[in-house]
């Protein structure tokens, strides 16, 4: 097999546990080999590390499989592998709809399946596990119908542009038969239809489902702004906690019709109202109004998807904070969260800090949350940790 050796002093990720060899980390390739082949690495002296698949093409030279060296990467291991994550699932998380596999943090980097409902939704990103994909999922299939749950259908996903990176084209479509891809979800007893053809992402935040739950136990009576709702998830989370009103903002017209169309789903579109506008142009003018609010969620998309973006990331953090702060009542709610690995915790704890300075406001914090346990943190793998999210109550200073 083909060996892949490292300079000396490197591979300090895979050696504290993470799953990614760079380019600059290698000191030589011996052997012939196709990119998405299985190759050993070696550290500088010779001792062996483990096998993963190499890409030419990318910076994130090899993905790790399995630290041992004897190991053959074949059905039974994919099976193994699939097995450990879905056990893993049904004892942290509800998986009525869930993600069943997320990457790296599963031990099978690159690739996302989330499960909605009985559909499938598959996201490819390197090309090594594209070449294991069909495998994995006959494996996948084959131990979900063991436990009496039929797959009537797979979508492909494979569309963000990370999988230029790769080497390897963008792809979105049917694997195996057509079927309906508006599909029925039932959340913390909230019903959705999710788009998996066209929704974002795979269709649907699964990450968020129990912070939505946590946000939801302060909205009874209140009057409540969920601030970049996509298709109304913490809206509707609201309403069905009997807030007195919602209104969900977001610069999607797509978004905004679907999360319209949820909230008749749960006869709530007495309750939750929604409107396209753009979140940081609205603050403003409702401040200007003297709007006030008693819980303000801030679910953005990430604003920053590299180092170099980073510090337009906090002001753009800083802006919608301090803004929300201002519409918040005396003693009201802010749930606010980063969705971006490259804001840190740090980071983003200190952002939130000088927006509280700025307009004079206290924080006390109710409660720090991340991701849920369907998308497992991996120590050592940076960015299986991504999703930072804070409740506070926001006092005035007196």
């Amino acid at each position: 097999m083909t060996i892949a050796t490292l300079k000396k002093g490197e591979g300090r990720t895979i050696k504290a546990g993470g799953m990614w060899v760079f380019d600059n980390e290698i000191e030589t390739v011996l052997g012939s080999f196709e990119d998405g082949d299985i190759v050993q690495v070696h550290d500088f002296d010779g001792f062996p590390m483990g096998k993963g698949f190499i890409n030419s093409n990318s910076k994130i030279r090899i993905r790790m499989m399995t630290r041992n060296k004897e190991q053959e990467i074949d059905e039974a291991f994919l099976r193994m592998r699939v097995q450990n994550a879905w056990d893993y699932r049904k004892k942290t998380v509800d998986t009525s709809s869930c993600r069943i596999i997320f990457g790296e943090a599963d031990f099978l980097p690159g690739l996302i399946v989330d499960k909605f409902s009985d559909v499938l939704v598959v996201e490819s990103l390197a090309l090594g596990i594209d070449r294991l994909k069909d495998t994995i999922l006959k494996c996948l299939r084959s131990i979900l119908e063991a436990d009496g749950i039929q797959i009537r259908g797979i979508f492909e996903r494979s569309d963000a542009k990370v999988r230029e990176n790769e080497g390897m084209e963008r792809f979105k479509g049917f694997i195996g038969p057509e079927f309906d891809t508006n599909v029925e979800i039932t959340e913390n007893g909230v019903r959705y239809i999710v788009d998996v053809k066209e929704g974002q992402k795979t269709g649907f935040f699964l990450d968020q489902k129990y912070n939505r739950l946590a946000v939801g136990r302060l909205c009874k009576g209140a009057k409540v702004l969920d601030c970049f709702t996509h298709t109304g998830s913490f809206a509707l989370n609201a309403g069905l906690a009997e807030a007195g009103s919602v209104l969900g903002i977001d610069a999607s017209e797509l978004g905004i019709a679907q999360a319209r169309e949820n909230a008749k789903l749960n006869g709530l579109e007495n309750i939750v109202h929604f409107q396209c506008a753009n979140v940081f142009e609205l603050l403003p003018e409702m401040e200007e109004k003297g709007e006030k609010f008693d819980v303000i969620i801030l679910d953005p998309p990430a604003f920053t998807k590299s180092r170099n973006s980073v510090k337009n990331a906090i002001k753009g953090y800083r802006e919608i904070n301090l803004r929300a702060m201002k519409l918040l009542k005396d003693g009201g709610f802010l749930a606010t969260c980063s969705c971006s690995h490259f804001m840190t915790y740090e980071l983003f704890t200190q952002t939130l800090h000088q927006a509280s300075r700025n307009v004079h406001k206290r924080l006390r914090q109710v409660e720090y949350r991340t991701q849920a346990p369907d998308h497992p943190i991996l120590w050592a793998a940076d960015e299986s940790y991504y999703l930072k999210f804070y409740i506070f109550q926001v006092c005035d200073e007196k």
